[in-house]
């Protein structure tokens, strides 16, 4: 895995965080087109684009841990850190909502 996000707040409930970040990620940031196709009940692959590529990756829900994986074209690689860390404060934030209770 490229890239995990711890959390303590259970599978379920880290996946409705995770629906929620990804949510607000594609609003915020809309011109890269995010887009989430979730292909088992934890794990989704991930897709978009930037400077006219594509950037593919999967999210995956574990017991203790968000994994993220993106898969990056060569010319874009100085992106891939910036990309990450972007993911995983969306994530981050939406697990201390999740925390706090207000997901149920």
């Amino acid at each position: 895995m490229d890239h995990s996000v711890p959390h303590d707040v259970g599978r379920e409930l880290a996946k409705k965080a995770t629906l929620a970040a990804f949510d607000s990620y594609a609003t915020k940031y809309s011109e890269y087109e995010p887009r989430a196709t979730w292909i088992s009940d934890y794990t989704a692959k991930v897709a978009m684009h930037i400077k006219g590529m594509s950037l593919d990756g999967t999210i995956d829900v574990r017991d203790r841990d968000i994994a993220l994986t993106l898969d990056v074209p060569f010319v874009l690689r100085p992106f891939r850190a910036k990309a990450l860390a972007v993911i995983e404060r969306e994530i981050s934030a939406w697990l201390v909502r999740a925390r706090a209770g207000e997901f149920t």
